[in-house]
């Protein structure tokens, strides 16, 4: 029997694709990126079916290369996505993300206490290991270390 290859997400023709996001994260990337503030089309997929992890989500920003920074703050919510650069319905560029030497902006610090919370209204954390089983981020102000899971998005 001949297996059928259906898209399950509309091709674009340019722009970037962030691929292989654990589930119910692509929801969170869209406010991390500011992508639901674009006047870009945007397509996202949730819950799609993936050799690699099972299900995963997906989103397709037309028209836009999401720069290095922002592929290395993926690292932080998603450690296994990839990005992937399109030009006229090809892959030219495919990049893992890697986990830079801080973040800022992107996370809340996860200690009540912390001055980022309530008077700085911004955040910075340091990477101190990159081994992702480990307490690896390190807010700034508090000096208090934190795994990923515990973190959420601004």
């Amino acid at each position: 029997m001949k297996q059928i290859n259906k898209f399950q997400v509309k091709s674009i023709k340019k722009g970037t694709i962030i691929d292989h996001i654990p589930i119910k994260m692509g929801i969170k990337l869209l406010s991390l990126f500011e992508l639901n503030n674009s006047s870009q089309n945007i397509i996202i997929g949730l819950n799609l079916p993936s050799v690699l992890i099972g299900y995963k989500d997906l989103i397709k920003i037309n028209n836009t290369f999401i720069n290095q920074d922002q592929v290395n703050q993926l690292a932080v919510y998603t450690p296994d996505a990839t990005v992937n650069y399109i030009e006229e319905y090809k892959v030219i560029s495919k990049i893992t993300p890697s986990l830079p030497d801080f973040v800022k902006n992107i996370i809340i610090c996860p200690n009540d206490n912390c001055i980022s919370r309530s008077e700085l209204k911004f955040s910075k954390f340091r990477i101190i290991s990159k081994n992702k089983l480990s307490k690896y981020l390190k807010c700034i102000y508090c000096e208090r270390e934190f795994a990923r899971h515990l973190m959420s998005i601004k």
